[in-house]
């Protein structure tokens, strides 16, 4: 078995050596050609030649001083964990694969979540049932009116000291103390607490008294909000919900998972999911995400795709300037490529491709593009414009993209 690279469009595969120059790659190139030939690359081994492979990877995506096999193990090793974890957590869940995926990519990403469905599709128990097959702590904040920023960052107390008899500030750690943080229904307390979890989620540290204080890594929220009833809630400004790198939809089970998930609830037999990853593998794997390639023609492809949602823009369509207010900022064409980055490696790819970035873009852009009255008349929403949009790009970009080396 060797690791191939293809010479046309970066794709790497596991051979088996009676495969060479038998196997096409997707983009129809034959695998295990001479290097100069035209072809791909020739295959390298797991040992020195994995290592040079690697090594030029991350050369050209301008990173690093690591160990490429290392690196390519690394990838390898989560592809597996990534279906360990799929499987512990469907001991306990019903579908919601896509949403499971998500909040994984998230994660490797260094992001956070919002999330919008209805009560009683399982938000809660899926998030706490992640955080157990990633042994990672976690909490969960009720969002309620009278909540204050203290309450979830913490305060200061005063304390005697027993040996001198001084008394003294000490800081009394909030719940947002934890690796994954749920915040439930977070718009239904007012924006003076909101800022203050954003602010956590941006900074990862909590600030009281002048004094910093560093939250546990990886750290990771985790917002719902209720779709349904919006009277009495604070709805997340703008420039706040582009804080969050997903904006995932958790819609209703089908047919047969919700006659599962009736079995499930009502049987006494309760499932215990095992852990998979821990915290120090997680940063790990964190770091191996930025090192992930990706080629010009992906940032090309995202560039274009969050540029044409820009109605006052010149790449804008017919279609988005009658139907969009405002289009999304730099952090969207960011957010693709990281996103991006992360899926791959959780299907075991050591580059990013163009279907990566598409996979990816509702959940990042339809918190981002804001629709006007016209579009709401017509029942036209933020989603129904992406898809239009990523319907019109492999026609352009994308197919173009497969000729670029």
């Amino acid at each position: 078995m060797a690791i191939v690279k293809c010479g046309d469009c970066g794709r790497t595969y596991d051979i088996k050596d009676a495969q060479m120059g038998r196997v096409k790659c997707k983009c129809g190139a034959i695998l295990g050609a001479p290097v100069g030939s035209g072809g791909p690359q020739a295959p390298t081994t797991n040992g020195a030649g994995g290592r040079e492979a690697a090594g030029a990877c991350r050369a050209e995506n301008g990173g690093g001083d690591q160990t490429g096999g290392g690196d390519l193990e690394a990838v390898r090793a989560l592809k597996d964990a990534y279906e360990s974890i799929r499987g512990e957590i469907r001991k306990v869940i019903v579908g919601q694969d896509k949403v499971v995926e998500e909040l994984l990519i998230s994660i490797f990403a260094r992001g956070h979540c919002l999330l919008v469905g209805v009560p009683g599709l399982a938000k809660t128990l899926l998030i706490s049932t992640l955080a157990r097959t990633l042994r990672l702590s976690f909490k969960r904040i009720q969002f309620t009116p009278d909540l204050m920023p203290s309450d979830i960052t913490g305060t200061e107390v005063i304390q005697d000291d027993k040996a001198t008899g001084e008394r003294m500030f000490k800081f009394i750690k909030g719940p947002v103390f934890a690796n994954i943080i749920l915040a439930d229904e977070i718009n239904r307390t007012p924006p003076k607490t909101q800022a203050a979890l954003l602010e956590a989620m941006q900074e990862k540290k909590v600030t009281v008294g002048g004094q910093d204080h560093p939250l546990p890594l990886p750290f990771f929220v985790l917002a719902t909000q209720n779709p349904l009833e919006q009277e009495g809630t604070y709805p997340l400004p703008e420039a706040q919900l582009d804080r969050f790198l997903f904006n995932i939809y958790v819609d209703y089970p089908s047919d047969e998972e919700e006659k599962e998930i009736m079995k499930r609830v009502t049987s006494p037999v309760k499932a215990d999911p095992s852990p998979v990853l821990d915290a120090e593998q997680i940063l790990r794997l964190q770091d191996i995400v930025l090192r992930v390639p990706a080629a010009d023609h992906v940032f090309d492809y995202a560039r274009k795709l969050v540029r044409m949602t820009r109605p006052d823009k010149g790449e804008a369509p017919d279609f988005v300037k009658k139907w969009v207010t405002w289009g999304a900022g730099p952090r969207a064409s960011l957010n693709l490529i990281l996103a991006g980055k992360a899926r791959a490696i959780l299907y075991g790819q050591y580059h990013v491709s163009c279907e990566d970035i598409e996979a990816v873009a509702p959940s990042i852009l339809r918190h981002r593009i804001a629709c006007n009255f016209s579009a709401q008349a017509e029942g036209v929403t933020a989603d129904t414009v992406i898809q239009k949009l990523l319907e019109m790009l492999p026609k352009t970009e994308k197919l173009a993209s497969k000729g670029t080396g």
